[in-house]
């Protein structure tokens, strides 16, 4: 899980704080800086697509792999991806393509976070949840060290591009994990050949089932889920930028 959850922590400040620093060094304002704190939210609406992703197969992939491990691999060769593209875009030449490509990337690692919690989850007994998910936030806080002052390092000693080239290198752990640990034996797909019956119980039924488990409470639990975090995004994003502008240097 330490590998595991070192790959689900090194995607997060490449797109929040260490984002920011490059932002403002490539003469981005302060206001559109701000606006890449709503790259941010696709981690708390995660929720939404969770469902689909617990019960959608991969062509090949969930073959091969199997549910989980599947999904790993693909939200990780995703996240690969959108960071070399980030890697090649100057933000101040094209600033959509880059936001673009940041969302992409906070959308492959809030998906990887998905089928990670599923897989740790379904891989032991309830009794070794609480060693599996420590190990998991240890790989988790070494990734942010390494996204975050360790990107900051590589951007200083040579440029963005490798900066983030080398981040894009290091989702190898995670590749690398994903495709020699073993599936949980619970997960085998659940097939339905009925669409409409596959979209209610991906989508509609877990809700409803948390609704009827959680009501009256429903909405103000989603609430906290969904907005206990907006401050850290919303203002977290700018504090490097008011850093550098104080006259500090990125290290």
């Amino acid at each position: 899980m330490f590998f595991l959850g070192f790959s689900a922590g090194l995607p997060y400040l490449l797109v929040f704080s260490t984002l920011t620093v490059w932002l403002a060094e490539a003469g981005v304002s302060r206001s559109a800086i701000g606006f890449f704190g709503w790259v941010g939210m696709t981690f708390s609406i995660k929720m939404l697509w969770a469902p689909v992703i617990d019960q959608l197969p991969i062509p090949w992939f969930t073959k091969k792999l199997g549910r989980r491990r599947s999904w790993m691999l693909a939200a990780q060769i995703f996240i690969v991806l959108a960071l070399l593209l980030m890697a090649f875009i100057h933000p101040a030449e094209n600033l959509v393509l880059f936001a673009f490509a940041a969302v992409l990337v906070a959308f492959g690692s809030a998906t990887q976070d998905i089928s990670i919690d599923a897989f740790r989850i379904e891989s032991a007994a309830s009794e070794y949840q609480g060693e599996m998910a420590a190990t998991y936030i240890f790989g988790y806080r070494v990734a942010l060290l390494v996204s975050g002052a360790g990107a900051l390092y590589i951007a200083e000693a040579s440029n963005w591009t490798v900066s983030y080239l080398a981040m894009a290198a290091l989702m190898g752990v995670g590749i690398i994990t994903a495709l020699f640990v073993k599936e949980p034996e619970n997960s085998a797909q659940r097939q339905n050949n009925c669409k409409v019956a596959w979209l209610k119980n991906a989508f509609v039924e877990p809700f409803t089932d948390f609704f009827h488990r959680q009501a009256p409470y429903a909405i103000l639990i989603l609430m906290l889920i969904g907005l206990y975090k907006v401050s850290d995004i919303t203002m977290g994003i700018m504090a490097n930028p008011f850093y550098l502008d104080l006259g500090f240097s990125k290290l």
